[in-house]
């Protein structure tokens, strides 16, 4: 007992130890900055946020001109940030699901080909698969007046995509409106669906009733009200196109790499966890003649998902952090912003001090709901 206490009282000793030298080293760094600042004429804080930018920003969602602040030209960095890593994340994930299914799918070309894309991918340097999709593919695309036309009111060239522009009109609200009433009465269909099974054993159609709620509903609408939706087309006036909507190469080529990159780590984690189901399973469903893509969806993936989901958090998680690689390629996240500000006002501190902390809540908010999402999909023991 005497050398469990004594035990105890050094573990105690060391790690008080360990804290305080940790503050200590701390509070000398920062008296050793505030220092250099000092002596270089360098005010810290974030008033400078307020004064006028004068940087010009090619890709916003928000209206933005030079004369904004640099508070507000930051901003629209971290919105342009959350916007290519939400899209990243969506696409990746579709792709990497294909890939992981391919994977271990019995056609054995089918399955080659998604091996040798994940293992490609994978062993790439994603800044490479930038500068590759940047400056030599998206660079040998036409020039705009022989624009490719994959589709009418759709221009490829190497100014970038051209899409037509939704103009909402009045009414459009209900649309959205019944969008959502859609959804919420296809949730409470699946469950009263899933309830009557579990009595009655009778399964219903409740997902396509479901899709059937979810398009219906809100097209009926969209027709009733007269289709409060027009389009804008971008027309060639010159040298260019004129309105419309445009993905530029930039953010073409930062989704391109993103994408194609994670999802073959996406892929991995989904190809580990179907097989990690176990055979006899399967054995079970094709014994009792259900159908591969019900097998599928009904039984493997169900199961699969407890190890898909906290290996492809950490993919989630990385596909962010690696979008500030955006600003090799010259798309304007939040680190290139955030990059101009330093070289026009030497507040290297503030600024990467609110990287961290943007990278920092956005990925502890992904790691939030997915951890509550794999917390949904374990196997609960008894």
């Amino acid at each position: 007992m005497r050398i469990r206490k004594g035990g105890r009282s050094v573990a105690l000793v060391v790690q008080l130890a360990v804290v305080v030298g940790m503050i200590s080293l701390g509070y000398l760094l920062f008296v050793n900055t505030q220092a250099n600042l000092e002596a270089r004429n360098i005010a810290s804080g974030y008033g400078f946020f307020s004064v006028e930018a004068g940087l010009p920003i090619s890709n916003t969602l928000l209206p933005y001109t030079p004369a904004d602040t640099y508070g507000y030209a930051f901003f629209i960095g971290v919105l342009n940030t959350l916007y290519a890593s939400l899209l990243g994340v969506i696409a990746a994930t579709i792709i990497g699901v294909l890939i992981g299914v391919a994977r271990v799918s019995s056609n054995w070309l089918v399955a080659k080909l998604a091996e040798v894309y994940v293992e490609v991918l994978r062993n790439i340097p994603l800044l490479l698969i930038l500068f590759f999709s940047y400056g030599v593919v998206l660079a040998s695309l036409p020039s705009p007046r022989a624009s490719l036309t994959p589709f009418s009111g759709c221009f490829l060239n190497n100014r970038g995509l051209y899409l037509p522009r939704p103009l909402f009109q009045d009414g459009f609200g209900f649309v959205i409106l019944a969008f959502v009433i859609a959804f919420v009465l296809s949730v409470i269909i699946s469950k009263w669906a899933t309830g009557y099974r579990d009595k009655t054993g009778t399964t219903l159609p409740s997902g396509w009733i479901g899709i059937a709620l979810i398009i219906g509903l809100p097209l009926a609408t969209y027709v009733s009200l007269g289709r409060p939706l027009k389009w804008e087309l971008a027309i060639l006036k010159g040298f260019n196109f004129k309105g419309g909507m445009v993905l530029k190469p930039e953010f073409s080529a930062l989704m391109i790499g993103l994408v194609l990159y994670t999802a073959a780590f996406i892929g991995e984690n989904v190809r580990s966890g179907i097989q990690s189901v176990d055979k006899g399973q399967i054995d079970a469903a094709k014994s009792f003649g259900v159908g591969e893509g019900i097998t599928m969806r009904r039984i493997i993936l169900p199961q699969a998902l407890r190890v898909i989901i906290p290996a492809t958090t950490n993919d989630y998680t990385s596909l962010i952090k690696n979008s500030s690689l955006a600003v090799a390629i010259g798309y304007p996240d939040m680190v290139s912003v955030g990059g101009t500000i330093i070289g026009q006002n030497d507040q290297a501190i503030e600024i990467i001090g609110l990287w961290m902390a943007v990278y920092l809540t956005i990925n502890l908010f992904v790691s939030v709901v997915m951890n509550w999402i794999n917390s949904k999909v374990a196997i609960v023991e008894r």
